[in-house]
């Protein structure tokens, strides 16, 4: 089965694909999704083999959206405007339909996809990134797993410490957690998530962490999983 994603803002357009998606048995729709960053969560947890994907998007446009990914799936872009086209293809877009879609048409790009999905040697096994997408503004900014310090939480926004700069972001700390590797990151206090290699000293209740002046508290139930993570219980 081929794992597709559609992204469209336009209700009505995304429904007419998630009908042309039911009729074909290889395809196996993961989701429908009105905005970039809702489709972004999804490819960070899953194989998607497929994207489905309008241009003229508020806040982040299709074409924006692929240029920001490191490792995209196939793309078919179904767009009402023809004027990206020569765009899209320089992204290695795989097709580019221009509504109103007939099935036909959508038909054609399917075959393509499947005939190279179908061609493709095995996949190697996945290299874990290093990174991970947070929106900013409205833009999508890559961070990298080496240059955070640290993560705070403050409702449900976060605030990204970096070696630079700072970000704060609409995202939940349970979330952020999720893409962030254990190996490399674990929380000392419910509002505090540390690169571990980051972590200059533990004193007491508190980290002092490399290059920051500002000392970060340690929680009561977080401390114990602290001192065996540097064989210190």
């Amino acid at each position: 089965m081929i794992k597709c994603l559609i992204i469209d803002d336009e209700p009505f357009a995304r429904e007419l694909i998630e009908d042309y998606v039911a009729q074909i048995s290889t395809l196996q729709l993961v989701a429908s999704c009105e905005h970039v960053f809702e489709a972004l969560e999804i490819l960070q947890q899953q194989r998607i083999d497929l994207l489905f994907s309008d241009i003229n998007m508020p806040q982040v446009n299709g074409i924006e959206f692929l240029r920001s990914l490191p490792n995209p799936p196939y793309v078919i872009f179904v767009t009402a405007s023809p004027h990206h086209a020569l765009e899209g293809f320089e992204l290695d877009a795989l097709d580019y339909i221009v509504k109103p879609v007939s099935f036909p048409r959508f038909l054609k790009a399917v075959n393509k996809a499947v005939n190279l999905l179908n061609s493709k040697p095995a996949p190697a096994a996945p290299v874990a990134p290093q990174f991970l997408f947070v929106k900013e503004g409205n833009s999508l900014q890559r961070v990298l797993f080496d240059e955070i310090y640290y993560i705070e939480g403050m409702k449900d926004y976060i605030k990204i410490i970096l070696k630079n700069r700072v970000i704060i972001t609409y995202l939940r700390m349970n979330r952020v957690e999720e893409q962030l590797p254990a190996t490399r990151f674990m929380r000392i206090q419910k509002s505090y998530l540390v690169r571990t290699d980051a972590i200059k000293a533990i004193s007491g209740n508190e980290v002092q962490l490399y290059d920051l002046v500002e000392k970060l508290p340690i929680g009561k139930q977080y401390k114990e999983a602290l001192l065996a993570q540097f064989g210190l219980s």
